[in-house]
Parts: C-alpha cells; structure tokens; sequence
C-alpha cells in the first residue's frame, strides 16, 4: 500500500476529506432505503391523492405503525448480533396479563405499565438464558417460546378480554396515548425509542459488541467480549418494547384480549429486513428499519385506497418488500465495489 493511500484512507477515517464514493460506501443501506420509500410514496400519490395527501392517514400512520415498528427496532439489534426472536408477538399478551392485575387490584396505571415492561423484559431474559446457557439456536427457542407465552397469557385470563375505559382518566394514559403539540403519543415514543436504539448500536459499547458477535463470534470470544450478557441484554430490550407497544395499543382501544399482537409477526420482521438489516448478523441500520415500518404500514392503506382486489393484496405486498430490499441490495453492491 502506497503512502498516498495510506493517507487518503486516514483522512476519510478522521472526516477530514469525504467523495461520493466513500459517503455511499459508509452510508449506502439508508439511501438506499430512503431512496425507495420515496419511491414508494411518490406512486402512493399518484395512484391514490385523495388518501395520501389528506393528513387523517398520516395520523392513523403516528398512531398504528409504532406497535409493531416498536419491537421491530430492538429486534434489529438482536438479529444484527447474529439471534433472532420470533416470540415477541405473546410477549404482548403475556404483559398485558401482568398489566390488567396491577390495573384492576389497585387502579394504578402507572405500576400497571411498570409491571407489563418488567414481564416483557422477564420473558426477554428467559429466552436470552435459554439461548445462550443452553446452547439451543434463537430460531427455534422463540419459536418454542412463542407457544409457550401464548399458552400461559390465555391460561392466565382463561381466554378473557378485560376493558381498560377506566385508565383512560390517568396520567399514565395521556403520556401513552395522548398528544403532544398535536403529534400522537406513539409516534413520540417511536422516535424516542428509535432514537435511544441507534445510541445503543453505534454509540454504546452493547451494540459495538453485538457488531462483533454477529459478524464474527470467535473472533468476539478472542477479544474478551462478554457474548452471553450481551445476548441476554438485547432479548430483554425486545422484551420491554413488546410490553411497551402491547400497553400502547391497549390503552388505544380501552381493551385488552389475549390475542393481542399476533398480527405483527410479519410486519416486524419485514421492516427489519426490508430496512435493510442482514438476515446472517453483524449489519443493521435503526433509520432502515424505522423508515420500513412505514412502508409496510403505509402498503395495506395504500391498497385499500386504490380499491385493489383483496386477492392482489399479497402479490403487491412482497412485490413492494422485494422492489425495497433490491434496490438498496444493488446500491450497496454498486457502492463497495
């Protein structure tokens, strides 16, 4: 390597000289997807004005997208250590439980939210623990997990839903489903959450070792990193925000039912991925994410606004989520050439 190089590339590594090309290698997932949500919602326009430039949708967006793009977050960082977790979804119910009895003994709704977030990060730990002092692969301990949450959550209520209308009168409720200078609550803890997530990945020592697990896992054991208790930390973080967006939808529709959650499986999932997380570990992006849960929550409204046959739903749905994950796939490519 020449002197010129070894300076070129100690100056960009310092920020004290940027080109196109080193600004697209470093940062080539985001524009990527920023580039096809824009896209995206530039035909959403066309095709469906009367919707898409009415502000109504982009309340309901605020309101809905954060109770799946919440866990979807955290998530991000599991997978980017190289796990996954597929048993958030009962996570949900399994806190409300925990919610609803602090709720109804003692009408505190406050210690009821603090009671479903440390369920949620309880069942974080105990598939954290099981994941990692077992040995067993995050795939097929959440899965396990899954069935399991769900099973105790209706075992719990014996498959009761609870109305929540009394909450609505506490503090706690307006901080959760309230409205801030007009913006909805969620939507306020979505970005405060996101925001707290990208500090954790790129900013906290958590994250840089969650980096090197995932890339590399023995490269991570010759370096000293503590690999369990980095594990069982980010289960616990998907754990609480579960519990937290659970609480959210909840206090939203004044109703708890133990089914709560289970259509956000997918949804969670593709914004990780679609915001251009790596399905093999040691790569994600919070604003790829954050900027995919928008795009899916905005699909199915787009949809319906374009009066498309309910069997087109699907067929336009992974046509969008694969028409996402290529073009940020080939700038990524094009980029690090």
């Amino acid at each position: 390597m020449t002197e010129a190089v070894k300076n070129a590339e100690s100056s960009t590594a310092f920020g004290r000289r940027w080109t196109a090309r080193t600004f697209g290698a470093r940062w080539a997932s985001q524009i990527g997807i920023t580039f096809a949500f824009v896209l995206m919602w530039v035909a959403f326009i066309s095709l469906a004005p009367t919707t898409f430039l009415d502000s109504p949708i982009y309340v309901s967006f605020a309101q809905t997208t954060p109770y799946f793009a919440l866990p979807a977050l955290l998530l991000t960082m599991v997978i980017v250590s190289g796990d996954i977790d597929l048993s958030f979804v009962s996570i949900y119910g399994l806190a409300m439980v925990g919610f609803v009895a602090v709720e109804k003994t003692n009408g505190n709704v406050g210690l009821a939210v603090l009671a479903a977030v440390l369920i949620g990060a309880l069942a974080g730990l105990v598939n954290g623990v099981i994941v990692t002092g077992l040995g067993i692969p995050a795939l097929v301990v959440t899965i396990g997990t899954q069935y399991l949450y769900r099973g105790l959550t209706l075992a719990l209520v014996s498959g009761k839903s609870y109305a929540l209308v009394e909450a609505q009168d506490s503090a706690a409720y307006q901080l959760l489903d309230g409205r801030f200078l007009g913006i909805p609550m969620q939507f306020v803890w979505l970005v405060l959450v996101a925001v707290g997530t990208w500090l954790l990945l790129y900013r906290h020592r958590l994250g840089h070792n969650g980096h090197v697990i995932g890339d590399n896992r023995p490269a991570a054991e010759l370096m000293g990193i503590p690999i369990s208790r980095t594990r069982i930390w980010l289960f616990v973080f998907v754990g609480m925000a579960s519990a937290l967006a659970s609480v959210m939808q909840s206090l939203q529709v004044s109703n708890f039912y133990p089914q709560i959650g289970n259509a956000y499986l997918l949804p969670a999932l593709a914004a990780v991925f679609v915001g251009g997380t790596s399905v093999f570990g040691g790569r994600g992006t919070v604003w790829g994410t954050f900027i995919g849960a928008f795009m899916i929550g905005g699909i199915q409204a787009a949809i319906v606004a374009m009066g498309v046959e309910a069997y087109w739903i699907q067929v336009i749905y992974g046509g969008i989520i694969l028409l996402a994950v290529s073009i940020h796939a080939v700038l990524l490519s094009r980029f690090e050439r």
